[in-house]
């Protein structure tokens, strides 16, 4: 990370590297999992950690379907998913994969709701 606590160039790129390639895996369908061939998978970030060896993956899948059972089927398939990110982005030491929810939609559509209230459009009206 920079001095401002923004993550470096370096650490964008190497995410945006291991999300493509992810991406890709489960677009090709190369990973082979009932779960996650019936379902269309989005890898929306990739957040590496400073020393690359552990990257948080965002995932969410196709209108937030079936979300837990395609996160735990990723969770299984972990393994497969470090090797092909290891043999595709090379950096020093392969990174640790976690698998999380993209909650960021959600909250969009929160602030988005409290925004539409009548208090909030009452009290911007006031302007």
């Amino acid at each position: 990370m920079s001095g401002s606590g923004e993550p470096s160039v370096r650490l964008l790129r190497v995410g945006e590297q291991v999300r493509h390639v992810l991406a890709d895996i489960l677009q090709r369908g190369d990973v082979h999992d009932d779960v996650l061939a019936s379902h269309v998978v989005s890898v929306t970030e990739v957040r590496m950690s400073p020393d690359l060896r552990h990257a948080t993956v965002f995932v969410k899948p196709l209108l937030g379907r079936d979300e837990e059972v395609v996160l735990k089927a990723l969770r299984t398939n972990t393994a497969f998913f470090q090797r092909e990110v290891a043999k595709r982005v090379k950096t020093k030491f392969a990174a640790k994969l976690k698998f999380l929810s993209d909650e960021s939609f959600e909250e969009g559509s929160h602030i988005d709701a409290i925004l539409r209230s009548p208090a909030v459009a009452r009290d911007l009206d006031e302007d």
